[in-house]
C-alpha cells in the first residue's frame, strides 16, 4: 500500500503540494490525473524517493521511502523521458535492470520480439516510440512490487499500447500495484480500478472508479425541434452535439433535472453510462479550470 500523509511540497515560492492526503491499496492499478503542472510527475518522484517532500510522510507497506533502500527496491519508475548513456542499447539496458531486480529475461524477450526491437543498436538511433517500446519491456520484465508509469502510453502506437496494458493486467495478477500518470484518459478506463486526481496544490479525489461520479451523471436527450444545450433549463458540466442528439453531463439533483427535461418534452431521454474522461472533465471544471 502506498500511503502519503499531508504532504507539501514546494520549489521556491511555487507550491505543488499542500497538506495532501494520498492512498494507493496494494494490488490496485490506479490511473493519477490532472491538468498540465498539477504535479504528477513530480508525485512520482516523491513515491519512488528521489525528491524528499517539505512536509508530511511518504509510506510504503507502512515504511518511509526516503532513503529507504529495502522499500526502494520494491519500486520501478519509468518517468516521461527516461535517462540514458548515448551508447545504450537494449541489451546493455537489460544488464544494468538485471543489477537492481530479479530480471525475467523471458518477458523482456517477449515484448522485445512483440515490438519488433534490435537489441543491438544504440537507443539514441530509436523514434521515440521504440525507446518507450524498450523501457516498457525492461520495466515488465523487472516484475516490480510497485510500477510507478509516468506519461505511460506517450509514444506508443495502438498495438503496443494494447500489449502493454496486457503486460500491466499480468502484473498487477502477480500482486504488483502501479501507478500510471496520463493525459490518455480513454487508456485509463480500460484497465484501471481506481484513480487519484489532483489539481496544483491538492488531492481533490482519491478512490474507486466506479464510485467517482457521485451526483453526476450523464444523459442523451432528443427533441422534437433544434433545441441547443444553451436553451437547457438547467446548469450542466459539458454537453455535446450530433444533430438532434444532446449528450450532456450534469451534477445535481437527478429527479429534478429530469422533472426539468420532461417539461420539455423530449422524444428520447436515457441516461449513459459516465467513463473516466467525463469524470475528469466534470472534477477540473468544478474547479475552474475549463470555464
Amino acid at each position: 500500500m502506498i500511503e502519503i500523509n499531508g504532504l507539501t511540497k514546494r520549489f521556491g515560492t511555487k507550491t505543488v503540494f499542500e497538506n495532501a492526503d494520498i492512498y494507493v491499496k496494494s494490488g490496485s492499478i490506479c490511473g493519477l490525473v490532472g491538468i498540465n503542472g498539477a504535479g504528477k510527475s513530480t508525485l512520482m518522484r516523491i513515491m519512488s524517493g528521489i525528491l524528499l517532500p517539505d512536509c508530511g510522510e511518504v509510506l510504503i507497506d507502512g515504511e518511509p521511502v526516503y532513503e529507504n533502500e529495502n522499500v526502494k527496491k520494491k519500486i520501478f519508475l519509468l518517468p516521461d523521458d527516461p535517462y540514458y548513456d548515448s551508447g545504450v542499447t537494449g541489451a546493455k539496458l537489460r544488464t544494468l535492470y538485471k543489477t537492481f531486480y530479479t530480471f525475467d529475461d523471458a518477458i523482456f524477450n517477449y515484448y522485445i520480439s512483440k515490438f519488433a526491437l534490435d537489441l543491438k543498436k544504440p537507443l539514441r538511433n530509436f523514434s521515440k516510440g521504440m525507446k518507450r517500446q524498450t523501457f516498457v519491456a525492461a520495466a515488465l520484465a523487472c516484475k516490480p512490487e510497485y510500477l510507478l508509469l509516468d506519461e505511460a502510453f506517450d509514444g506508443l502506437d495502438p498495438l503496443a499500447r494494447l500489449e502493454f496494458k496486457r503486460g500491466l493486467t499480468e502484473l498487477q495478477k502477480e500482486g504488483s500495484t502501479i501507478l500510471i500518470a496520463s493525459h490518455a484518459l480513454r487508456e485509463l478506463e480500460d484497465i484501471c480500478d481506481s484513480f487519484v486526481l489532483i489539481d496544483n496544490n491538492a488531492v481533490k479525489v482519491c478512490g474507486k472508479t466506479e464510485k467517482a461520479s457521485g451526483n453526476v451523471f450523464k444523459l442523451q436527450l432528443v427533441f422534437n425541434d433544434n433545441l441547443r444545450p444553451e436553451e437547457l433549463p438547467f446548469p450542466y458540466v459539458s454537453a455535446e452535439t450530433s444533430g438532434r442528439v444532446i449528450t450532456v453531463v450534469v451534477r445535481g439533483d437527478k429527479e429534478e433535472i429530469k422533472e426539468k427535461i420532461s417539461a420539455l418534452n423530449p422524444l428520447i431521454m436515457e441516461e449513459i453510462p459516465m467513463d473516466f474522461e467525463d469524470m475528469f472533465i466534470e472534477e477540473v471544471t468544478e474547479r475552474g479550470y475549463l470555464k
